[in-house]
């Protein structure tokens, strides 16, 4: 899916909207997106050294993870974040780093889901977290 598409599952827009693209293989949600170095988040965070927050590397992985829902959300329908654990940063990711998420359901109990994904850049781990997340509305 690209930005358009990604569009059509999550309420999120620009500045908000994290993701390049996302896709579902398997049960796997494998996102992207490529930090440019103009984002609001970089502007104070921090001057003369940009690092990604780690409270948007995690919005990053919970938007990942949505479109693991695209088939079973109804119009009006809004997955929204209601907690994380076992959060742990690794490594900063930068402006200029490609940012690769990859996100699994562990188990649902209508209407919550609970996930885990990592961040990785080039490889690397740089966020690991547990997460959960309702669908409200309708």
């Amino acid at each position: 899916m690209n930005r358009e598409e990604i569009k059509s599952i999550l309420p999120h827009r620009e500045p908000m909207l994290l993701l390049d693209d996302v896709i579902n293989t398997d049960g796997v949600a494998v996102g992207h997106y490529h930090v440019r170095g103009d984002e609001f988040f970089l502007q104070g965070h921090f001057p003369g050294n940009p690092i990604v927050p780690g409270v948007i590397l995690c919005e990053i992985l919970a938007q990942s993870a949505c479109v693991l829902l695209s088939d079973s959300l109804k119009e009006g329908q809004l997955p929204v974040y209601t907690g994380l654990d076992k959060v742990r940063f690794r490594n900063s990711v930068r402006p200029g780093d490609t940012i690769e998420t990859r996100c699994t359901i562990k188990r649902a109990k209508h209407p919550f889901y609970f996930a885990e994904g990592t961040v990785t850049v080039d490889g690397t781990v740089c966020v690991s977290a547990e997460f959960s997340f309702a669908v409200t509305g309708a």
